[in-house]
């Protein structure tokens, strides 16, 4: 293909800056530099019976640039429902990159570019700093798919962007915390990693409403996701003596470490009780909490968008147009005075 030669031709230009990303031959990319509160590996598929899906029968190469596969529930579902679905078996070679920081995902994009592959998916860290690595990939030929995360650049320089609404996500969050009509509201809010679309969806909305609405942030602070950060944030207020009544967790691991916290210190919570606890993602195991009425609300965030970028990948190798450009999916709230076990069994992941 046309891209190909253009990809050799980058790889000449490029290869100075990207000798930190090198791997044995067998992997597809990689970083040598990982935080220790962050993973970053990488793999390629294996060699297997595959499905001719083009007319010479090539496989479709994708490089998949993800954010840590451990960093929560959520992420883990994605994950395997990307390496589901792109397989040799369903036409695709596929190579994954994962980070939690935005300039070695960049580095891995650039790396997937110069092993010129056809499509370049991708989950950003943040929203900021990805123009000119996708005009590289476009002067290059290979088509960029957004998913899971929105990014701050122009829309002609990627195919489709499958994503949650991280704004309303947050929105309806907000809304139905209004609708407790609490006498006050002292919130403990545990951000997700800064910059990143969920965590700015999510904050948005509550720092509205803690402007507008008098509502009063005991403490901000991130817990870039991780339960035992969270844990100590909130000890931290419990040691202050400031009094609170609301968990705000951007994600359902944030608010177990919370939980975690509150426990230790004999604080209730849960539905009637002191603290209201509320999360994001709809792991099965949060979703129980609700059940138990242990947490007091958790909102959905769909992991399963690879269905929807392999179907955008047909349409594209099929010679058609892309007609809608951003697809939202489909997301709720959960009350813990109104879930049902069906509903933990159907959206717990």
């Amino acid at each position: 293909m046309k891209k190909k030669f253009l990809a050799a031709i980058l790889t000449a230009a490029m290869v100075l800056g990207l000798t930190a990303c090198g791997g044995s031959a067998d992997t597809a990319a990689s970083s040598d530099a990982a935080a220790a509160d962050t993973t970053e590996t990488t793999e390629t598929t294996e060699t297997a019976e595959v499905a001719d899906t083009s007319a010479a029968g090539e496989l479709i190469k994708v490089g998949i640039i993800n954010n840590d596969p451990n960093e929560s529930g959520y992420r883990t579902a994605n994950d395997k429902d990307m390496k589901n679905m792109f397989t040799e078996a369903n036409g695709y070679e596929a190579s994954f990159a994962y980070s939690l920081k935005n300039d070695e995902q960049i580095t891995a994009a650039q790396k997937f570019i110069q092993d010129g592959v056809d499509y370049l998916l991708l989950s950003a860290a943040d929203t900021a700093g990805w123009d000119s690595v996708l005009k590289d990939a476009q002067d290059a030929g290979i088509r960029v798919i957004l998913f899971d995360r929105t990014i701050d650049a122009d829309e002609s320089l990627y195919e489709a962007s499958i994503v949650s609404d991280m704004a309303k996500e947050g929105q309806t969050a907000v809304d139905w915390l209004k609708g407790q009509n609490l006498s006050e509201y002292k919130i403990i809010h545990l951000q997700g990693v800064m910059g990143s679309a969920a965590q700015q969806g999510r904050t948005g909305a509550l720092n509205d409403a803690a402007a507008n609405d008098g509502w009063t942030l005991v403490t901000q602070q991130t817990a870039e996701w991780n339960a035992e950060k969270a844990q100590q944030i909130v000890q931290s207020v419990i040691d202050s003596g400031e009094s609170f009544n609301v968990i705000y967790a951007e994600n359902d691991d944030m608010a177990k470490g919370a939980v975690a916290a509150l426990d230790k210190a004999n604080i209730p919570h849960g539905v009637g009780k002191d603290v209201i606890v509320m999360g994001f993602d709809c792991n099965k195991w949060a979703l129980e909490e609700l059940l138990n009425q242990n947490w007091n609300y958790d909102g959905q965030c769909n992991p399963f968008q690879a269905s929807y970028i392999d179907d955008i990948i047909k349409k594209i190798e099929a010679g058609e147009t892309i007609s809608e450009k951003t697809i939202i999916m489909d997301e709720k709230g959960f009350d813990a005075s109104t879930i049902t076990q069906a509903d933990v069994d159907q959206y717990g992941i």
